[in-house]
């Protein structure tokens, strides 16, 4: 790999940030503070007409028809999974290697994460291995809940076949997705109910945090609108305890701005993602496996991803950071402990080398600069400071 990446010249690096909010805002000033200024006077500030038109949008661009707003992707996957009555005395199988949300979201349902391995490909939930966990579990497994990570779908043939054999719910953690497909069907309308993030750094962000579950299912939704706002049907007349997740106006006028562009900006995200494999190709740092260079992200093509993280897996992970910070060139680790590892999850009884594609995958992954305002000089920036530290 050194022989190869060596070149005669040696570009100047400039600095990369990580995300760049500034960029975005720049474009869409006057229509967002237009949009939050009508909310403003309207006077009109928790759920109401403003937030029932983003979930009618957002459930159009989703493929779905229904929508129902929530204060956060946390609360999403809580909410979807309450609302498939999920609970005490179920089981929930999902992937060890996500944000801490995706478990602390089953433990907050009342049911029991059960955690199976990655595809070493995709980094995504295996099917095969979570037909291997359901063989050996002796949990009333309910419901499977797959991550579609980085913004790629996850196996949903394999797990919808798995879901019809063995009668089991099936909830997306599309928080990452926003947009991907899968075989021609939207993230959100693969399974029994879907959670989304719109927190700040995702591909449809908000100006803080805020959430939305996804459902094809008209029972589903009601019942997560009914939990959203403390279980009410009628104002005051409490049908069951849910909790207050209620989405805010101002971040529903947002998202709506924000929506029309999203389409657009997934494209541009691909078409870095291209680029990105382009130039590392040709820099010559490109390997099977971390022992021969830098492996790229794999995408499958039943799906259609949105390159929520460019993400690789590198030889010496943490010194290739080391050298990117050095030379101001932003980088981030998701995710460098898998969640079985972690200490407030002790109790889930697991330990080091039970899950070891995603234990191997916490050592070697890394997410370089992805979104659609950045500029080709600085990914060209981001693959030469790369190959210099190889060479």
């Amino acid at each position: 790999m050194d022989e190869m990446s060596q070149t005669d010249s040696q570009p100047n690096l400039i600095a990369v940030p990580m995300l760049d909010f500034r960029r975005e805002f720049e474009e869409i000033r006057e229509e967002v503070l237009a949009a939050i200024t009508s909310v403003c006077e309207s006077q009109r500030f928790i759920l109401g007409p403003e937030v029932a038109r983003f979930e009618e949008e957002a459930a159009l661009a989703c493929q779905v028809p229904f929508a129902v707003g929530c204060g956060s992707g946390t609360d999403a996957l809580w909410l979807a999974l309450a609302a498939l009555g999920i609970g005490p005395g179920d089981a929930v199988i999902t992937t060890p290697f996500s944000f801490f949300a995706t478990v602390s979201a089953i433990l907050r349902a009342g049911a029991r994460p059960i955690l199976a391995d990655i595809d070493e490909r995709t980094l995504n939930l295996s099917a095969d291995s979570v037909e291997e966990t359901l063989a050996r579990t002796r949990e009333r497994a309910a419901c499977v809940m797959p991550v579609h990570l980085y913004g790629q779908c996850a196996d949903m043939t394999a797990l919808g076949a798995l879901r019809e054999r063995r009668g089991l719910k099936l909830v997306e953690d599309a928080a990452q997705a926003f947009g991907a497909t899968w075989e021609g069907v939207r993230a959100g309308g693969l399974g029994d109910a879907a959670a989304f993030s719109f927190y700040p750094t995702k591909n449809l962000s908000a100006f803080g945090d805020a959430g939305m579950v996804t459902t094809r299912d008209a029972d589903t939704a009601e019942r997560a609108a009914v939990l959203r706002v403390h279980g009410m049907r009628r104002r005051y007349y409490h049908d069951e305890v849910g909790w207050n997740s209620r989405l805010d106006a101002l971040q529903a006028a947002v998202l709506r701005v924000k929506l029309r562009r999203v389409e657009a900006g997934n494209q541009r995200r691909r078409a870095l993602a291209a680029l990105y494999q382009e130039r590392f190709m040709k820099a010559g740092l490109v390997g099977a496996t971390t022992k021969d260079g830098v492996v790229l992200p794999f995408t499958d093509p039943r799906g259609v991803p949105v390159f929520h993280q460019y993400v690789i897996r590198a030889p010496r992970r943490d010194e290739l950071r080391e050298r990117l910070s050095a030379q101001s060139i932003g980088s981030e680790v998701y995710y460098p402990l898998p969640l079985h590892l972690q200490k407030s999850l002790e109790g889930l009884g697991y330990r080091l080398g039970d899950l070891p594609r995603s234990e191997q995958a916490a050592t070697e992954v890394l997410a370089l600069p992805i979104y659609p305002e950045l500029r080709m000089e600085e990914l060209e920036s981001v693959v030469e400071a790369v190959r210099r530290f190889y060479a």
